[in-house]
């Protein structure tokens, strides 16, 4: 942990290879994210949840909406992976997708999305050969991925933003 409040974990570097116990590492970790995150927003009000978690940042509900956003196109663009030859993937304005009316909704229905698809995820990538793994899509701003680069990615990704809320809390005193 850092104390940098954009990157409370530290920039995200796309790792060269990867192991079948990084393999491992952060599959567990995808699988973990609704559970960490449900215990990272446990006990905060209303107001607090409408707190921004730093400085000209998303408040902490908008945070909630957007990991259920991205995880879900996330998602998407692994089973496009696995069975189309490199698809393009279609980006997505996530600050414009923050400020659309559904960011204001409860938490608890983006938390739900959260439990499905990690559910879903984490029973699709724990049955891919280390081949499928290597499976490749271009992403259009991003470049070249694989769905091994994409756990990469995705397992900060949960890491980045449950530090976001955990740092806040701990700044606040909540």
């Amino acid at each position: 942990m850092t104390t940098d409040l954009s990157y409370p974990i530290g920039r995200f570097e796309r790792p060269a290879s990867s192991s079948s116990a990084d393999r491992a590492t952060r599959l567990a970790n995808l699988a973990a994210l609704p559970a960490n995150l449900r215990g990272a927003l446990r006990g905060l009000t209303e107001p607090q949840l409408d707190s921004p978690y730093r400085p000209g940042g998303w408040t902490v509900r908008q945070l909630v909406h957007h990991l259920a956003d991205s995880h879900l196109n996330g998602y998407t663009r692994v089973k496009l992976a696995l069975t189309e030859e490199n698809p393009v993937i279609k980006p997505y304005d996530e600050a414009a997708w923050a400020e659309l009316p559904d960011s204001k909704l409860p938490v608890e229905l983006s938390l739900g999305i959260l439990d499905g698809v990690h559910a879903r995820l984490d029973a699709l990538l724990r049955s891919l050969t280390p081949e499928q793994f290597a499976r490749p899509f271009l992403h259009p701003a991003g470049g070249p991925q694989t769905i091994d680069s994409w756990c990469a990615l995705y397992d900060w990704h949960s890491r980045h933003h449950t530090a976001h809320v955990t740092m806040l809390r701990q700044r606040e005193k909540w």
